[in-house]
């Protein structure tokens, strides 16, 4: 009895141990949890993206799959914390051996193999690192689809806002050609005028068709990634403009990016491996008690005749013979040093794409200011042939040119809009923001 209650006490000092180490490990996860919030945080648009983000991170199969990882890796806590079986014997004697007191009838036996002592601790230890590592990757899923869905986002925004633009310019063409029509009457203009305005129509109505294809088969790729009808509607922001001033970031904000922080967790687990190894090298210790009935002798009556016999036991398991421990030591450390390795190559990889986002979003500031000079000059045109008009002379090949300028413009402001968020984004992925 007095063995089993050591047993007992070791099972119950060995779940508080894992109640703390769960409580801890939460507290990590917690603490990885805060630093992987708020994506995208640049212009009006981010309260409404964060909402679609928050829809896709609760719907995406990728990150419920992601998810479950997770939650089995957690389980494997649950699995870490187990002792060897306890080994119960039974034996009856067919030839009774005689002893002084009587004939020894059964053999009846119990033993509990015990780990040295931390070897259960360091087990969860590996476990729960373990499961740090898969909630690494979780955060790496979701900041990865938080990027799609930016991206996406922009995209839609870039259709919609040219399609306005177009709409903008073919009503200013129908202005146009309504002047060319009264010129007509007048003598000031030929009716080969108003066709090229109507042929241009024409060609900005077919770019905003094919605008909507676009929209509608992105649309389709946004809807999926929120995992959600592929017709539903995606509400876009009205405008977006660069904003004045550029955050300033250097390379050592890459070092908080889930990417690395991964490696980080790998390399903590191979140590926890390691720890669990040297433990696990460790003898182990048994405890039993065997239980031996005796039949009482009739031909004399020897003192305690009859008496049964308990005999408590301790065996220790001791791996003299086993090079086993000793390889997976060297495997440890050689997976350590490709971890490294890993590591410094994945920050080689995010520098370069940092230094590569940063250098697109300058761009695109740069052609936004461009593009914003040349409109305005565009329109200064613009109004000189509205005044030529009044004065009866006005050359429509010339608001020909100038419209097909405007749009031109227009679009690639667009377009460098679209870039400078689109490249922002890819840049607060990079540094966990």
């Amino acid at each position: 009895m007095k063995n089993i209650k050591i047993i007992i006490c070791l099972l119950f000092v060995s779940a508080e141990v894992y109640a703390e180490r769960r409580r801890s490990a939460k507290a990590r996860l917690n603490a990885l949890l805060i630093i992987s919030i708020g994506l995208i945080s640049i212009g009006g648009q981010a309260q409404q993206l964060q909402s679609y983000i928050e829809e896709a991170e609760a719907n995406n199969p990728e990150i419920q799959a992601f998810e479950l990882r997770y939650n089995i890796a957690e389980e494997k806590i649950n699995e870490a914390n187990w002792l060897p079986n306890t080994e119960v014997s039974a034996g009856y004697f067919v030839s009774e051996p005689e002893t002084r007191v009587g004939a020894q009838l059964a053999r009846i036996g119990v033993k509990q193999m015990l780990p040295w002592f931390g070897t259960v601790t360091a087990r969860e230890n590996y476990a729960t690192s373990m499961a740090e590592a898969e909630y690494v990757e979780l955060m790496i899923a979701k900041r990865k689809l938080a990027l799609s869905v930016a991206q996406s986002y922009y995209r839609l925004y870039e259709t919609r806002a040219k399609q306005k633009v177009l709409d903008e310019n073919i009503q200013l063409l129908k202005t146009y050609e309504r002047l060319a029509l009264t010129s007509v009457e007048v003598g000031k203009a030929s009716a080969v005028d108003v066709l090229r305005l109507q042929i241009r129509q024409n060609e900005l109505q077919q770019q905003k068709e094919v605008l909507e294809e676009e929209f509608s088969a992105e649309q389709t790729t946004f809807n999926n990634l929120l995992n959600r009808d592929e017709n539903r509607t995606v509400d876009i922001v009205a405008a977006m403009k660069i904003p004045e001033n550029d955050p300033i970031y250097g390379t050592d904000a890459l070092s908080l990016n889930p990417e690395l922080l991964k490696y980080d967790k790998l390399y903590e687990s191979v140590a926890q491996s390691e720890l669990l190894n040297q433990r696990e090298g460790l003898p182990m210790i048994g405890f039993g008690i065997d239980y031996l009935p005796v039949s009482e002798r009739t031909d004399m009556n020897p003192i305690d005749n009859g008496k049964d016999v308990l005999m408590p036991m301790v065996s220790v398991s001791i791996p003299i013979f086993n090079n086993r421990y000793k390889s997976i030591s060297r495997q440890n450390e050689l997976r350590q040093q490709e971890i490294e390795t890993q590591k410094e190559e994945r920050l080689n990889v995010l520098e370069s794409a940092f230094a590569k986002a940063i250098s697109l979003r300058n761009q695109a500031r740069i052609k936004f200011n461009t593009q914003a000079k040349n409109l305005k000059q565009a329109k200064d045109a613009e109004q000189i042939l509205i005044k030529n008009y009044e004065t009866g002379t006005i050359d429509f090949n010339d608001v020909l040119d100038i419209q097909e300028l405007q749009l031109k413009f227009q679009m690639n402001q667009i377009e460098s809009v679209q870039m400078y968020y689109a490249k922002q984004s890819i840049i607060n992925y990079l540094i966990n923001q």
